[in-house]
């Protein structure tokens, strides 16, 4: 007999709906009409997604139920809805966009390595998020087809770049979202947004179909609800791919099963607090909150020690926007109006068409990161920035292997404060690079980190709590995250969007 659920498909976590559709108490076409039926509720004043697939998502939830009902073993994710960052190619007809105009309409000859993780392991693409153009920016305002908001205040960013992933998990429009992080750009969404999103190791996820920002800081990585939910997708899409040469491969680094010792407590655990995180710009209100969740460790058996990573917050900033822009000067250079996108139809010759290709097609935010890489790369400047730039690089890279000796993990705010206002920093881009004071080292350092929600302001704003550990250690940082989860309820909370909406 068919059990009917007393609560929305919609509010279940993706494991509690993966585990219900493995029992047959709801289809896989139900699961995918329920989320598409959140996303047309919903996305209208969150604006989360800038392209639906809804005839292939049920499609794909048809052939999962015929495949479920024969007894098959269908994956991970068997017929549970799904969101992709629309920076990752899917060749089934959606666009990659990456929020440009450059290439507004564009179609991808190929699935990235992801996307193919995804379909192996029976997930519904339902559709594609919205971002900071090409994964520029920290509030999803750089997006060419309008700003996502987000669901906790809709006058409020939902940080970026991975925003709209970051929003329409919050919303419970989907249970589950992949999203890219750079500079913080799963991380910080995921603090602003309410819900947890991990940043694996460099080289843990395949970018392969990844359109390419920054190549060295780039990493795909979960967003969901619960760190279980984050387990489960990072599970699915994480592993060796030869396509891509940082990748590392499944005979060097063998995937762990996330979930299966997620439960299992860090004991001992000593905690890393780095004093640097705690310092001037971090907003008392978060601190407080961040601090009672410190004080939740300390009950559960943790001893907190105070490191130092002294040049990952003094320098990480200004190092991080060398890097980042310089790589992103050449990986752009692409875009020029002849090979695919956007070509301006007023030209009189070829260069003339390749400049105002580029200047129609970029939005300002990646004008201005181009500008600055090309000046950081060019002749006689290159050993005074990009070059000093790889240096300091490796002296905060040092920084954490120094602190990994001591402790198990860092933890901190993963932003120094809650959502902001949308408009507020866009006229000030330096003020906008601080929301990443404390996420851009970790990618730097090519290390694990992941933001899981530890509380509200007095304006009901989520607030995130950043957990950092050593290369290839996502099953300990789980397990770390997973011990505060368990004591807490923030999960349960339904942002006002929803409430709204029921």
């Amino acid at each position: 007999m068919k059990v009917v659920y007393t609560m929305a498909i919609t509010d279940l976590t993706a494991r509690q709906m993966r585990d219900a559709l493995r029992r047959r108490e709801f289809s896989a076409t139900e699961a995918a009409e329920a989320a598409l039926a959140a996303i047309a509720r919903l996305d209208g004043q969150v604006k989360a997604f800038l392209s639906l697939d809804a005839d292939g998502a049920r499609r794909r939830a048809a052939e999962i139920d015929k495949r479920l009902a024969a007894g098959e073993n269908i994956g991970l994710l068997a017929g549970v809805p799904v969101a992709v960052k629309d920076n990752m190619c899917t060749a089934d007809g959606q666009p990659t966009t990456c929020a440009s105009r450059i290439l507004g309409g564009w179609r991808a000859p190929y699935n990235a390595h992801v996307v193919e993780r995804l379909a192996a392991e029976g997930a519904v693409i339902v559709g594609k998020t919205n971002l900071d153009e090409f994964a520029m920016g920290s509030s999803t305002e750089n997006s060419a087809y309008g700003a996502t908001r987000n669901p906790w205040a809709l006058d409020r960013v939902p940080g970026g770049s991975s925003g709209g992933s970051a929003a329409a998990v919050a919303a419970r429009m989907v249970p589950l979202a992949l999203g890219s992080d750079t500079g913080g750009s799963i991380r910080q969404p995921a603090a602003l947004c309410g819900v947890v999103g991990v940043k694996p190791t460099y080289g843990r996820v395949s970018r392969y179909g990844l359109v390419a920002f920054a190549s060295s800081l780039d990493q795909i990585g979960p967003f969901g609800r619960t760190v279980a939910d984050a387990a489960l997708l990072l599970q699915a899409v994480a592993g060796g791919d030869t396509r891509d040469s940082t990748c590392v491969s499944d005979e060097d680094r063998p995937v762990p099963d996330y979930l299966a010792s997620l439960e299992e407590p860090v004991r001992p655990l000593r905690i890393g607090l780095p004093k640097e995180f705690f310092g001037k710009g971090l907003d008392p209100e978060v601190e407080g909150v961040v601090r009672e969740a410190l004080a939740v460790y300390e009950r559960l058996g943790a001893k907190l020690v105070e490191v130092s990573l002294p040049h990952s917050t003094e320098y990480a900033i200004a190092t991080y926007y060398i890097v980042a822009t310089s790589e992103a000067s050449s990986n752009l250079a692409r875009y020029d109006g002849v090979h695919y996108g956007y070509r301006s139809p007023d030209h009189s010759d070829m260069i003339d068409m390749y400049m105002r290709s580029r200047a129609g097609g970029f939005g300002d935010e990646v004008k201005r990161r181009i500008m600055l890489g090309t000046y950081a790369l060019s002749a006689g400047y290159y050993d005074a920035y990009y070059k000093k730039a790889l240096q300091v690089r490796r002296l905060i890279r040092r920084d954490f292997e120094e602190a990994f000796k001591t402790v198990d993990c860092l933890m901190g705010p993963t932003s120094p404060t809650a959502a902001f206002r949308m408009g507020e920093k866009t006229a000030d881009p330096l003020a906008m690079y601080l929301s990443d004071v404390f996420t851009v080292s970790c990618n730097l350092a090519a290390i694990a980190g992941a933001s899981v929600p530890c509380g509200f302001t007095a304006d009901g704003l989520p607030v995130g709590l950043q957990v950092l550990s050593d290369v290839f250690t996502e099953d300990r940082l789980l397990r770390i995250a997973r011990m505060y989860e368990r004591e807490v309820q923030w999960a349960a909370r339904r942002p006002p969007v929803c409430e709204a909406a029921s």
